[in-house]
C-alpha cells in the first residue's frame, strides 16, 4: 500500500510542479539554515573529553585582599604558584596538574630544520594520564623528573614528523631556548575541542606540540603566555616567583566519585582556613570545584551570538513550516473531487489521511536532501569567517542523520492539518458539485 501511495504523491507532484517545488525549496531553506547554526552550536557545546567529564574539576581558590571582597562573588579562575605546588604537594585527588601556556624557539639536534617559534605546554607528570592522551612513541615524564626539574620533554606527532620526518625519537634531543630536551614520548593527535584545560590561550585554536616540566620551565625561566592577574598594593618584579600575589596557573583534579568530590572541596575550604590563619589569605574561605561541563558552561564557552542565530534559525524553520502548511492545505483542498471520488468507491477516512502524510514526507525527504546541500555551503560560509571556531563547523554523521530525521519530522507536522481537512471532505458534497 505504502508503494501505491508514493506512487499517488509522484503523480500528484508532475501535476503540480510549481506547487511541489515552492513547498520543497521552502523546506530546504528552513532546514539549511536551521542545521548550519544547529551544527556550529553542537561543535562548539560538545564534551571535549566524554567519559570522563564528570570526574574532571576545575579548583578555584580565593587569595585575593579583603579590601575588594564582596560575599558571593566568583574567586579568580587561576591560582598562585604557591598555592597551586602545595595542593600537588598534597596530592589529596587521585589524579592532580598544574600547567600553564608558554612558548619557545625550538631547533633541532642536527640542526636541518632553521630554528622556528613554538607554543609549549608547562604542566606536571599527571597530565596525560588524566586527560587520555594518547601516545605514539614512549610515554609521559614521571613525578620524580617533576621533583628533580628533569631536562625531558614530549612533543606532537606534527612536531615530530618536523624536526624527525615521523621516526620515533624517543631518547633523541630537543633544543628549547638553547637547552637540550631529552624526549620521552610522542603523542597522536590530540586536539580536544573546546580546549577546556585552559580557556586563557585560545578556547578553540591554541595547539602545543611541546610539553615538558612546570619545574624545568620556571628554572629555566622561560617565557609563558595566557593571563596572570596580580593582587595587592606591593610591587612585583616578577609574577612568575613563588611567593608573588599573582593568579596564573591552572590546576586540575581527578575525582574518583561524588563523595571524593565533596571530601576535596571541604580539603579546599580547610586549606583556605589553614592559608587565612597563616595571614595569606584574608577573605573567608571562598572556594569552587567544577566539572569540565559545569567549566565549560560557566565560562560560556558557546559565544552569544552563536545561541541567539540559532534561536533565529529556529525561527525561519518555524515561519517555512507554517508556509508548508498552507501550500499543502491549498493543494488538498483543490483535490476536493479526487478524494470525494476515492472515499465514493470505498476508500477509508484512515485512507485518506495517510495518503496525505506520505506525500507530505515525501516533500519532506526531498527538502531534507535540498536543504542538506544548502547546509553544506552554510558550514562553507561559516568556515570562511575570521574567528577561532571557523575550522570547526563541519557536518558530522549525527548532524546528517538529523537533518533527515527534521525534514520528516516538520514535513509530517506540515502535512497533519492538510491531512485531516482532506479526510473530512464528504463525497456526496464533493460529486454534486461536479
Amino acid at each position: 500500500m505504502l508503494g501505491y501511495y508514493l506512487t499517488l504523491a509522484l503523480r500528484s507532484f508532475r501535476r503540480n510542479r510549481v506547487l511541489t517545488a515552492l513547498m520543497v525549496l521552502t523546506l530546504a531553506l528552513g532546514i539549511g539554515a536551521c542545521m548550519t547554526t544547529l551544527t556550529v552550536f553542537h561543535v562548539l557545546s560538545g564534551d571535549p573529553i566524554p567519559g570522563k567529564s564528570d570526574r574532571l574539576f576545575h579548583v578555584q581558590l580565593d587569595p585575593e585582599p579583603l579590601a575588594t571582597y564582596v560575599p558571593g562573588a566568583e574567586p579568580d579562575s587561576q591560582l598562585t604558584r604557591f598555592d597551586a605546588e602545595a595542593l600537588l604537594r598534597d596530592r589529596h585527588a587521585t589524579r592532580q596538574v598544574m600547567m600553564t601556556g608558554g612558548g619557545g624557539i625550538i631547533e633541532a639536534e642536527d640542526g636541518a630544520v632553521r630554528p622556528f617559534l613554538e607554543s609549549m605546554r608547562y604542566t606536571s607528570a599527571d597530565f596525560f594520564a588524566m586527560f587520555d592522551v594518547p601516545f605514539l612513541h614512549g610515554q609521559g615524564w614521571t613525578a620524580q623528573d617533576d621533583a628533580g626539574r628533569g631536562r625531558v620533554a614530549v612533543i606532537g606527532r606534527t612536531l615530530n614528523d618536523k624536526l624527525f620526518g615521523g621516526a620515533d625519537s624517543v631518547g633523541r634531543q630537543v633544543r628549547v631556548d638553547g637547552t637540550a630536551l631529552r624526549i620521552v614520548g610522542v603523542i597522536d593527535d590530540w586536539l580536544p575541542r573546546p580546549k577546556f584545560y585552559d580557556l586563557n590561550t585560545g578556547r578553540f585554536d591554541g595547539q602545543e606540540h611541546l610539553f615538558l616540566p612546570f619545574s624545568t620551565a620556571i628554572d629555566l625561566k622561560m617565557g609563558t603566555s595566557g593571563s596572570s592577574n596580580c593582587f595587592g598594593g606591593a610591587p612585583t618584579n616578577d609574577s612568575r616567583a613563588l611567593n608573588a600575589p599573582c593568579t596564573w596557573i591552572q590546576y586540575w583534579v581527578e575525582l574518583e566519585d561524588p563523595a571524593q568530590a565533596d571530601a576535596f572541596k571541604a580539603y579546599l575550604a580547610n586549606y583556605s582556613a589553614q592559608q587565612k590563619a597563616a595571614g595569606r589569605f584574608e577573605r573567608p574561605a571562598n572556594v569552587r570545584l567544577r566539572s569540565v561541563m559545569d567549566w565549560l558552561d560557566h565560562r560560556k564557552v558557546v559565544p552569544g551570538d552563536v545561541r541567539l542565530q540559532l534561536w533565529l534559525a529556529l525561527g525561519f524553520l518555524l515561519v517555512c513550516l507554517v508556509n508548508t502548511v498552507g501550500l499543502l492545505l491549498a493543494k488538498f483542498l483543490r483535490r476536493g473531487g479526487e478524494i470525494g471520488v476515492r472515499r465514493a468507491l470505498g476508500a477509508a477516512r484512515r485512507d485518506v489521511f495517510v495518503q496525505a502524510i506520505v506525500e507530505s514526507g515525501t516533500v519532506g525527504i526531498a527538502g531534507g536532501l535540498l536543504g542538506l546541500g544548502l547546509a553544506q555551503a552554510g558550514l562553507w560560509a561559516v568556515r570562511q569567517r575570521p574567528t577561532d571556531y571557523a575550522a570547526l563547523a563541519h557536518l558530522d554523521g549525527a548532524m546528517l542523520l538529523l537533518t533527515f530525521v527534521l525534514a520528516l519530522v516538520t514535513s509530517i507536522a506540515a502535512g497533519l492539518l492538510p491531512a485531516w481537512r482532506s479526510m473530512q471532505i464528504a463525497p456526496a458534497l464533493q460529486l454534486k458539485s461536479q
